[in-house]
């Protein structure tokens, strides 16, 4: 894939950049209340981020998947998000990346953070000739992403379901 095709699109300043995340509202109303992941959310296990919201919309099927129905705009810190970057591993053997697929392999079973590149998406959901990044924050550092990485929690689960409606 070219370079052209992967771009990270995103809404951000030169501090932070927002990403998407999709959730029950058993998550959520405690999230925006404390503005940022508590109880219930699972310290102990993966969590995706993701800057495409309509690659989410097509994820969640515009919040109506069970467990994500309440869309949160996450707001984290750039220096987070580009060390999670920087510590990212490929969910994909690439060979213009990867030394090999032993190796890859290896440094993908150790990853603290997994990067996934998936079509972009249109607003009916339709994938395009671009490609979103996500970014899977390992357990191993859950605790840095929520304590320290966010800034801000919104809740557009209203504008969701309104756009889904339409």
């Amino acid at each position: 894939q070219s370079m052209s095709q992967r771009q990270i699109r995103a809404d951000f300043t030169r501090d932070t950049i927002v990403v998407y995340q999709a959730y029950s509202d058993a998550i959520a109303r405690p999230a925006l209340a404390a503005q940022t992941f508590v109880a219930p959310f699972s310290m102990h296990r993966m969590t995706w981020i993701k800057p495409s919201f309509l690659w989410l919309m097509s994820r969640s099927n515009w919040g109506s998947k069970r467990g994500q129905e309440r869309t949160l705009a996450v707001r984290i810190t750039r220096a987070g998000w580009e060390r999670a970057l920087g510590e990212g591993v490929l969910t994909a053997y690439e060979p213009s990346v990867h030394r090999n697929f032993d190796q890859w392999e290896r440094d993908f079973s150790l990853a603290k953070v997994h990067v996934q590149w998936d079509p972009e998406r249109t607003l009916r959901g339709k994938k395009t000739e671009l490609d979103s990044i996500q970014v899977g924050v390992s357990r191993h550092w859950i605790r840095e992403f929520v304590e320290t990485w966010v800034v801000e929690v919104r809740d557009l689960t209203a504008t969701v379901e309104k756009i889904r409606r339409l």
